[in-house]
């Protein structure tokens, strides 16, 4: 697949030409990390943008006694550290590889140049942008007023795909990995993940969880 037709697939990049994303191409570096590299530090000063191009990164925050809270799991087509283009914070989470990772990498002196020489351009990356804040937005508000089991229903139902006439969950998902994803103890994710399992819900096939009929709104 040509670079072009991954950016294609990345939304930040959505309504823009082929002729746009060529100049987007171009002001980008690939880098490629192995498994396990931290290639953002939360509170460290930022100046680039990572477009993920193969592998996937887990994006966390961690409180003062070192636990981490992750806040998501990326892969081919998303995009972490745009922050730091626009202003002059440090980093408000880290990210670090769960697989060898290839990625396009934007410094912010580039992207503010490309946004100066291409005003088409800006006007739809300034839109995409507006559009992810009100995703993460929403993503907060579920983490706050939802309870446990609906994050978790919530969590499933965005990894879920289709494989083989089966509806599963790809990535290896402990009861530890859950609860640090949707803001919960291990011991409250178990408790749902036995009632799930009982209940006929799902099923744990080679560590990866079959999802065996529709979940109920509430337990």
């Amino acid at each position: 697949m040509s670079m072009i037709s991954t950016l294609k697939q990345i939304p930040l990049f959505s309504g823009l030409s082929d002729q746009e994303l060529a100049h987007v191409e171009a002001s980008a570096t690939a880098k490629t990390y192995a498994k396990g590299t931290v290639i953002i530090n939360e509170g460290d000063a930022g100046s680039s943008m990572f477009l993920v191009m193969h592998g996937k990164v887990k994006v966390y925050v961690s409180d003062a006694s070192g636990k981490e809270y992750i806040l998501a799991i990326l892969g081919p087509g998303e995009y972490v550290g745009e922050l730091a283009l626009l202003d002059d914070e440090p980093r408000t989470a880290s990210v670090e590889t769960e697989d060898q990772s290839t990625f396009l990498v934007i410094q912010k002196d580039d992207f503010l140049s490309l946004l100066h020489d291409h005003p088409p351009i800006q006007r739809k990356l300034l839109l995409n942008l507006a559009r992810r804040s009100r995703s993460l937005t929403e993503a907060v508000k579920n983490l706050a007023l939802k309870d446990v089991y609906s994050r978790v229903r919530l969590l499933f139902e965005d990894l879920a795909v289709e494989r083989d006439g089966q509806i599963l969950i790809e990535e290896p998902m402990t009861q530890q990995a859950i609860a640090d994803r949707v803001g919960s103890s291990r011991e409250m994710v178990a408790r749902i993940m036995k009632e799930l399992v009982f209940g006929g819900y799902v099923r744990i096939d080679n560590r990866r969880l079959v999802i065996l009929q529709k979940f109920p709104d509430a337990f």
